[in-house]
């Protein structure tokens, strides 16, 4: 199935950048730091060259916290180094991801063929000023540790980008490409500096723009059980060891290979692979050898291990802390909103059979069961319980945008509602959005060659759709 749905705007084919204005707050300065470009070197089938600049933590008061370093990777053809290619940005979905390593398959070799590209670790992942649990126990209280951490999301992180622009690129207009979380920054981008943007390219990210994260779970969980009931008719035997696995669990905890404690909560976490492409497969093969054929053995220690890596949050515990903190914006209750819903779900109970798995949502009880998570719980309630938020989207300015943006939306994608980013495509002027069940929340990374190239087209207008 196919469909594009397109909206009014710039002329098809008209790449000028758009006369804008600034907003009232005007433009950040940017802080007189250090910046630093690596000598480039060749890896693989890249020519790469490595850039560091410094950032303030609070762009509106750049003397309130020491100064952070934002770390971002210029990668190109070594066939094309020489030329003036245009350049293109990637934001990294998460939150808390760190930008992709180029290596020897990825979206980003389609994208080589014409352009220079960008990837950024956004503050606090990777190599800019990464937050951890060490670096967050070193903060007086939770509630500095939460104010500090507040200042990490999609504003602070596009002029993280602007600033980089601005230095390390000499101002130059570059395109963006943004998965799943990247869509939301774009978004962000759009309403704060539409005059450095020529062409946004999105892949299942478009979020409803003044939609809570009530809203987005409200929606979402019904999704999940559609992928675990798809589970159970590729793979029933699956779903029923699922439940005696859980029913073990119940009966006495595991211990995880880095001395987690193993639960049936803990189990439910396999579920968010569900909304990937491959995520069926892979959790099939997963539990093909997660117990002997003996039943009343322990669980393996390769299906142990598999689960503590994957629900183990060791590489990114910022997309724990920040997963509903990205859609705060203006007054809200306070609360967990995912917890809320959770609540709402009897068949997502530990004790429901068949066992549902949970997907991309994070709730209270993992800051006590995952070791890398701790250091987190008593910011991770203060980030929860606040109820005013400075606002991430300028509807108005999206509304008259002239920017060309082309986003791909998965149908059966169980993380990022589809008539939730169907209203926003409404809401943003010159978008169009392809909407397919070809691919799932993953769809770049298993089909860059063809997502890529088919929305470059369908900003430029050169696209042409049959089915809608």
């Amino acid at each position: 199935m196919t469909r594009v749905k397109g909206c009014a705007g710039r002329k098809d084919g008209d790449r000028r950048p758009a006369t804008v204005h600034l907003m009232s707050h005007g433009q950040p300065t940017p802080p007189s730091g250090i910046m630093h470009s690596a000598p480039p070197f060749t890896a693989g089938l890249a020519r790469v060259r490595d850039h560091h600049v410094t950032v303030p933590v609070d762009w509106s008061q750049p003397d309130r916290y020491p100064a952070i370093t934002v770390f971002a990777r210029e990668v190109v053809d070594p066939k094309r180094a020489d030329e003036d290619l245009p350049l293109l940005l990637f934001l990294q979905g998460g939150p808390g991801g760190q930008g992709p390593r180029p290596t020897a398959s990825g979206w980003w070799h389609t994208a080589l063929k014409t352009h220079r590209v960008v990837l950024l670790d956004q503050r606090g992942t990777g190599r800019s000023s990464r937050i951890d649990g060490r670096r967050i126990a070193a903060f007086d209280t939770p509630e500095a540790a939460a104010d500090y951490l507040s200042h990490f999301r999609a504003d602070a992180i596009v002029e993280d980008a602007e600033h980089l622009r601005r230095t390390v690129f000499g101002g130059a207009h570059w395109s963006t490409l943004g998965q799943s979380y990247g869509g939301f920054l774009t978004l962000t981008y759009l309403s704060r500096h539409p005059e450095a943007l020529t062409a946004c390219y999105v892949t299942g990210g478009l979020i409803g723009l003044q939609a809570t994260a009530e809203d987005v779970y409200a929606r979402t969980y019904p999704r999940q059980v559609s992928r675990n009931r798809e589970l159970a008719r590729r793979f029933p035997d699956d779903v029923a060891l699922l439940g005696r696995l859980a029913d073990r669990l119940a009966a006495e905890e595991g211990v995880l290979p880095n001395g987690d404690t193993f639960t049936g909560e803990r189990l439910q976490m396999l579920g968010q692979e569900l909304g990937m492409s491959t995520g069926l497969d892979g959790l099939h093969w997963l539990l093909d050898t997660a117990m002997d054929d003996d039943d009343a053995a322990a669980p393996s220690d390769a299906f142990l291990t598999t689960v503590a890596r994957q629900t183990g949050f060791d590489d990114n515990p910022l997309y724990a802390v920040l997963q509903e903190v990205i859609y705060h914006q203006g007054s809200r209750a306070g609360g967990w909103a995912a917890a809320a819903e959770h609540a709402r779900w009897d068949a997502f109970g530990t004790d429901a059979r068949p066992l549902l798995l949970t997907g991309e949502v994070i709730l209270p009880w993992m800051y006590r069961q995952i070791r890398a998570l701790r250091p987190f719980e008593g910011v991770a309630e203060v980030l929860a319980a606040r109820t005013d938020w400075p606002a991430l989207y300028d509807v108005d300015r999206l509304a008259a945008n002239a920017v060309p943006v082309a986003a791909a939306q998965y149908y059966d994608d169980p993380y990022v509602d589809l008539d939730l980013a169907l209203e926003t495509a409404d809401a943003v002027g010159n978008t169009q959005v392809w909407v397919t069940n070809e691919y799932l929340h993953d769809g770049l990374r298993v089909a860059g060659d063809v997502i890529l190239p088919r929305l470059i087209d369908l900003a430029a207008g050169t696209w042409e759709v049959t089915g809608r």
